[in-house]
């Protein structure tokens, strides 16, 4: 099989707008995976409520900060690039997409 062949069988890969800053993100999210330990680990040697309560607010607003950077990344990267392909059908897709994620990141509110 030639060259110009086996590259018309290759399937592209997807890249998403958080790809660039993936690293930081995973690292981010351990961080908070300690921090939620670390809540049990205050449960379970009977901490009191308010520090608990606290440490709990802390890791729902690191949630809120990476899902905000992902949510950010999303728009400027996968519906920018829909919106720019002039393909009706797929910007449509896209903006659906964002407005769904929108409303369900604001219902846990």
């Amino acid at each position: 099989m030639t060259k110009a062949a086996e590259s018309a069988y290759e399937v592209a890969t997807p890249t998403y707008g958080y790809v660039a800053d993936k690293e930081a993100l995973v690292k981010r999210m351990r961080r908070i995976e300690g921090q939620a330990r670390g809540i049990e680990k205050m449960i379970a040697e009977d901490r009191y409520c308010i520090d608990i309560l606290t440490q709990i607010a802390a890791v729902n607003t690191a949630l809120e900060m990476v899902a905000f950077k992902i949510l950010d990344d999303h728009v400027n990267h996968c519906v920018k690039d829909a919106l720019a392909s002039g393909d009706k059908a797929v910007a449509a897709e896209k903006s659906s997409e964002l407005l769904e994620a929108v409303h369900r990141f604001t219902r846990t509110r």
